[in-house]
């Protein structure tokens, strides 16, 4: 008797569907031996059709169906343990290359508990997981690439910034000199925001460490006396895409720079508090001082190039612009309300 009448009766219907299936399929019994195989399984594996009824599964081929996990798994699917789902398969015979497959499998229930039937399905993936990994090594090569640029913009803001203080240092007109100085702080600013921008692996930048750097960035180029004067940053764990923290960058940057300049006359101690906190797609960001606070009426400073900058990075971050002189110091803070239409956003100071 051969072994294909030795196997139990299947009915014709299963075994045209299993046959007929324009997908890898194995139908099997619960020793694990092949009782119908799908034509493309065959053709996708170069196994013979007319030999594979009544084989085992480990024999297949040249017996690289032999994988001991892939049996233990089938097994316990044959129980009634568990179905596999997408277990993955890596097949190896001798003359072609590694292939790489999902197998997924289920106990066939046909109304006669003391009969064991499996479908396993085989999906070859080799090609998906090549070309994914070829994606994933191009975003891993643009992303050095990326960095190292990077690098190289922040280095050449540096040695802008180093001309502007050299140029600053020979001018003889104190007007032009703090213009001069002024850019250079600008520079060294967007440098830092370069330097941190660098460092993140991420579409997002880590809001905390990068202020942090940047304060301490303006700290130590500004403040002649860190007993007298000091920076405390305060942020959440926030993350922003890098377009956004660059205009945050930029605002605290003419924040702190404004502080330091008009806030703190005749040697006068004091600190300076950057603050940020969101909310969902709320956020707020603030700079205040405990200094002398901010002239009104007609000694009031008129709005110079600073203020004129915050403004601008604001609007574009559709946010609003709040100034604060009712108690000692000032504080300016730079509010996104996410539910407010752009007709009531408030404008800015």
């Amino acid at each position: 008797m051969s072994t294909l009448l030795a196997l139990p009766i299947e009915a014709a219907s299963t075994l045209a569907v299993v046959a007929s299936s324009h997908e890898p399929l194995l139908f099997l019994d619960g020793d694990l031996r092949v009782i119908a195989a799908s034509g493309s399984f065959c053709g996708a594996f170069g196994i013979d059709p007319a030999s594979i009824v009544g084989t085992s599964l480990a024999s297949l081929g040249q017996g690289e169906w032999a994988s001991p996990q892939l049996s233990v798994l089938l097994s316990a699917t044959a129980s009634g343990a568990a179905p596999i789902d997408a277990y993955q398969l890596d097949l190896m015979r001798a003359g072609n290359e590694r292939r790489t497959l999902l197998c997924n499998a289920r106990r066939l229930d046909d109304g006669d508990p003391g009969r064991v039937r499996l479908l396993l399905a085989i999906t070859d993936v080799t090609e998906a997981r090549a070309t994914l990994k070829l994606k994933d090594d191009l975003i891993r090569e643009k992303a050095i690439v990326l960095q190292e640029v990077q690098h190289r913009v922040a280095n050449s803001l540096q040695i802008i910034a180093s001309v502007l203080m050299q140029s600053a240092r020979k001018v003889q007109s104190e007007e032009a000199r703090g213009h001069l100085q002024d850019a250079h702080h600008r520079v060294m600013s967007i440098a830092a925001v370069q330097r941190q921008l660098s460092e993140s692996t991420l579409g997002d930048v880590q809001l905390r460490p990068y202020l942090v750097q940047l304060c301490q960035s303006l700290a130590a180029s500004m403040i002649a006396d860190p007993a007298r004067l000091s920076i405390e940053v305060s942020v959440d764990e926030s993350l922003a895409p890098a377009s956004v923290s660059v205009s945050l960058g930029l605002i605290v940057t003419e924040l702190v720079l404004n502080a330091l300049k008009h806030a703190f006359p005749d040697q006068r101690k004091g600190t300076i508090a950057v603050d940020y906190h969101a909310s969902g797609r709320n956020w707020g960001m603030s700079v205040s001082d405990d200094g002398i606070g901010m002239p009104e009426g007609e000694h009031a400073p008129k709005p110079g190039l600073g203020t004129g900058i915050v403004d601008a990075l604001a609007n574009q971050l559709e946010a609003s612009v709040r100034v604060d002189t009712d108690r000692p110091g000032t504080t300016v803070r730079i509010v996104h309300d996410a539910r407010a239409l752009p007709s009531e956003t408030p404008a800015a100071a």
